[in-house]
């Protein structure tokens, strides 16, 4: 019996495991995994999901399996290393946020004891489930998403605006938006 999904989901395997597995379950306490998604959802800004998905070993080799100790220490010749490695997005700006993402993300840390800390008190550490008939539905942005992008930004954030906020807080299970008719919803 084949499983009804959200209607983003195509039949690529990479998708349907992702979706399955992955979109919209809570995680909580594993920073090396969240700045994993904030770099991958930066990394698409402007490209489809489905095309980051499908480079994310190769951005976990690149980028040191998203270590952030590691990646705030790089210097402009890895930099320049990452510039030429056709398994990634070759874009500077991108590139150079991941490094200048580190930076802030060691910094939340310091500041809240860890990121999973920090990132979860914008929900009161509770998943907002919502429920959503139609995939047309479910928002691009919210003004929570503009809130903790405004966050983020000050705290010396890039490639973090609401619409990259929001499928951010999706990815990881702040936010449930698996419609009603999937077979993940959290029905009413």
């Amino acid at each position: 019996m084949n499983k009804e999904r959200c209607a983003w989901v195509s039949e690529d395997p990479v998708y349907i495991a992702y979706h399955d597995e992955e979109w919209g379950y809570p995680v909580f306490e594993d920073d090396r995994y969240l700045f994993e998604m904030l770099s991958l959802e930066g990394a698409q800004a402007g490209l489809s999901w489905i095309t980051i998905l499908k480079r994310r070993e190769n951005y976990r080799r690149a980028f040191d399996n998203f270590e952030a100790d590691l990646i705030a220490a790089y210097s402009d010749e890895k930099i320049e290393e990452l510039m030429q490695d056709e398994g990634i997005i070759r874009n500077r700006r991108k590139i150079e946020s991941v490094v200048k993402n580190a930076k802030a993300f060691q910094q939340v840390q310091k500041e809240f004891g860890s990121f999973s800390n920090y990132i979860w008190k914008f929900v009161d550490r509770e998943p907002i489930v919502n429920y959503w008939d139609e995939h047309k539905d479910v928002p691009a942005q919210t003004d929570l998403s503009k809130y903790v992008s405004k966050d983020l930004k000050k705290r010396g954030f890039s490639f973090v605006g609401p619409v990259i906020c929001y499928s951010f807080m999706q990815a990881t299970g702040m936010i449930n938006d698996h419609t009603t008719n999937c077979f993940l919803s959290k029905k009413e």
